[in-house]
């Protein structure tokens, strides 16, 4: 059987993960031997979400009423029901819905009415508390179909702990990721000095580790020094995959979907208040603009580098008109020149602008010319993929580690086309 759960969680704590792993032991004890658990991430873009739009699939074997039963108490006991926010889900079948529905819910929009639509034809058991909305992602998870895959262990803290200061000793995770990169990644932001495995919010999670191997992630932890963990989970998950990703075109983007756009540098990067970087993308006769936010830190400095007429790639969300970027590549750079006015041949002196359309004029000797000095300058950015730190990665984006998909690559080719051919 597969077991869904989603929104149990809220700000002030809980973590549908931890509910997910308590319920592994739960199962266990029952008799139900688990087979696999999932940490599913959905449509980041989502305004219902609590947290990071994580649902969770665990797949048992046993009995369906008996599953369903233990995974509703575990819900009624730990989710955060006083939140009006959190709507929790629960869905138990003994067969997985197509995966049209996680793909949905993963790069779109559904409703509870869908989700009860797809339950329905599998047969499932079903419940959502409150308003139901968490029956979409219970219904997502158990539909999901991981064409490509990554793994998080995730540690958990001690019921009288929740809420305190975490006990994490900084050093062993920078330690960890070194011992073990590039089959870890994103413990530790290691250019900005950061710790990212360990959240700052008031729920059980103690740290996780996200990996290509539930060996890999084992590895790493064994490096980790912490207070003692309640329990812990490694999970299989879609996290680093960029799962949520798909092709789109200037003019033709939907509010609250994340694409993968080419297009030409039509000007160049402006900072505004708040340090955030913008920059106009055209593609196929339309304008974009794309938005590099100060919380990705050095990531501006790439994007400051574009000049007007690099061809690129831009990977992100589209929000509020703009696309928020999570990765650029750059396919072909422009020539990137400075235009002065010229050196008066007789003074040797540098002239100044006569008016407009006039040309320049010395100040000295009164020679003038028409013809602007142009200087080339060399360009420090080079053709590559460039991408955000990793505390500011969201949990779908693929960290250049792992590489690029073949279909994202296929966007910095030198020939493509605009994208609205895709």
């Amino acid at each position: 059987m597969w077991i869904g759960i989603d929104d149990t969680d809220s700000p002030a704590g809980m973590c549908t993960t931890y509910l997910g792993a308590v319920l592994v032991q739960r199962l266990a004890r029952a008799g139900l031997p688990v087979v696999g658990a999932r940490l599913v991430r959905l449509n980041p873009n989502v305004i219902h979400k609590t947290r990071g739009n994580a649902a969770i699939a665990i797949e048992a074997v046993g009995d369906s009423e008996t599953g369903f039963a233990l995974a509703t108490a575990c819900v009624e006991e730990l989710a955060e029901f006083d939140d009006e926010k959190t709507n929790p889900g629960v869905v138990v079948s003994s067969v997985r819905p197509p995966p049209d529905f996680y793909y949905a819910a993963l790069r779109d929009y559904c409703t509870v009415d869908e989700a009860v639509l797809v339950l329905e034809a599998a047969g499932a058991l079903y419940r959502g508390y409150k308003n139901r909305r968490g029956l979409i992602g219970a219904t997502a998870a158990i539909a999901s179909d991981f064409c490509d895959r990554t793994y998080e262990l995730l540690a958990y803290r001690k019921r009288p702990a929740w809420g305190t200061p975490r006990q994490v000793d900084a050093a062993s995770l920078f330690h960890a990721e070194e011992e073990t990169y590039p089959h870890t990644w994103d413990t530790v932001d290691r250019e900005n000095g950061v710790v990212v495995g360990v959240p700052h919010t008031p729920d059980p999670v103690l740290f996780g580790i996200r990996g290509e191997s539930p060996a890999w992630v084992k590895e790493a932890r064994s490096f980790v020094r912490s207070e003692e963990p309640a329990c812990e989970q490694v999970y299989a998950t879609n996290q680093g995959t960029d799962a949520h990703l798909i092709p789109g075109a200037a003019g033709t983007l939907l509010e609250g979907r994340s694409y993968l756009v080419r297009g030409t540098v039509a000007t160049a990067a402006a900072t505004g208040p708040g340090g955030h970087v913008s920059f106009l993308l055209a593609d196929c006769g339309a304008e974009l603009r794309c938005m590099a936010y100060e919380p990705t830190k050095g990531f501006r400095s790439v994007v400051r580098a574009l000049v007007p007429g690099d061809v690129v790639a831009a990977a992100g969300s589209y929000k509020g008109g703009s696309l928020n970027l999570e990765r650029l590549g750059v396919a072909r750079l422009a020539d990137a020149v400075r235009v002065r006015p010229p050196v008066c041949p007789a003074c040797k002196k540098r002239m100044t602008s006569a008016g407009t359309g006039k040309g320049y004029k010395c100040r000295i000797c009164g020679e003038r010319s028409r013809e602007p000095e142009t200087e080339r300058i060399e360009r420090l950015l080079r053709p590559g993929w460039y991408e955000v730190p990793p505390t500011a990665r969201r949990h779908l984006a693929r960290p250049l580690v792992r590489g690029v998909p073949a279909w994202e690559e296929a966007m910095l080719r030198p020939d493509r086309g605009c994208t609205g051919n895709i």
